[in-house]
């Protein structure tokens, strides 16, 4: 089983540089999407059901640019052309979960930013964390973002074998961008910030490409601006963290620096049969 995960920066402009094509050579069967830039309607997709199976309607395809033989659920923000998340799937889960129940969390359900499938052996969470980078009282939401999240997470792992895949907005360690010294005080690789990733590591949960390579340097996001992208100037941002159950079952990871269709790449991790 293959379970990807792509921070798109806008749904609609993956679709037309090329995310189809891309999903029928690589075949995941689930794919969990950050930073749709949508809403439903964009999507003419149904708001009371958040779920539309294209081959139900073939004759929609073209209109609603969406994957043929996936199911597709989203969490889509309130703001017009910012963050939401979603998740395709060949299979049919028992339910879907849209953002968590936690007065600390209406903004950021508001904004869109978690969804969750439930199968009969584990669960899948889309999720994307809050940059904290434009101002500081997004930093301080941010935080109170991983305020929540953290028992929210350690919970599942409890209940059941739990996939996350999320963009973090958070380099863990100084392998996992390319300037580390220069972004010390920076939002993405704050001493709080990768504490949250060490501690939730150190718990409940592994993060499956280090794991695999403990030493190999790959980015999955690299800035816009300058040359980043072309001299390779990048972070990992992007995780798939795993119960360590699902972690053991992992056979390989890899970052999908090409095609180029979003300024973040593509990550597949390949698992033995989940279900």
């Amino acid at each position: 089983m293959k379970i990807a995960t792509f921070n798109l920066n806008g749904i609609r402009s993956a679709f037309n540089k090329g995310f189809s094509s891309l999903i029928t050579s690589l075949n995941p069967d689930i794919i969990c999407v950050q930073e749709l830039k949508a809403q439903a309607k964009d999507l003419n997709i149904n708001f009371n059901t958040h779920l539309y199976n294209i081959d139900n309607n073939p004759a929609q395809n073209a209109d609603n640019k969406l994957l043929s033989g996936y199911y597709f659920w989203g969490h889509y923000a309130q703001k017009k052309g910012y963050s939401g998340v979603g998740i395709f799937s060949k299979i049919m889960p028992n339910s879907i979960i849209y953002g968590i129940n936690h007065d600390k969390f209406n903004l950021f359900n508001q904004e869109g930013r978690y969804i969750q499938a439930n199968f009969d052996d584990f669960c899948v969470i889309s999720s994307y964390f809050p940059s904290g980078s434009s101002s500081q009282e997004r930093i301080i939401a941010k935080f109170d973002f991983l305020d929540v999240v953290y028992p929210h997470f350690i919970h599942l792992a409890h209940q059941q074998q739990v996939i996350i895949c999320a963009d973090f907005n958070i380099a863990h360690n100084e392998i996992d961008l390319k300037n580390w010294k220069g972004n010390l005080k920076n939002p993405g690789f704050l001493p709080q910030e990768r504490q949250f990733v060490s501690n939730i590591t150190k718990t409940n949960y592994v993060d499956i490409f280090r794991n695999l390579y403990p030493d190999k340097q790959q980015f999955t996001w690299w800035s816009q601006r300058g040359q980043a992208y072309n001299n390779n100037v990048g972070w990992r941002l992007d995780y798939h963290l795993t119960t360590p159950n699902i972690a053991q079952l992992c056979k390989e990871i890899l970052i999908y620096k090409e095609p180029r269709l979003s300024d973040h790449a593509m990550v597949i991790a390949e698992f033995d049969k989940l279900i």
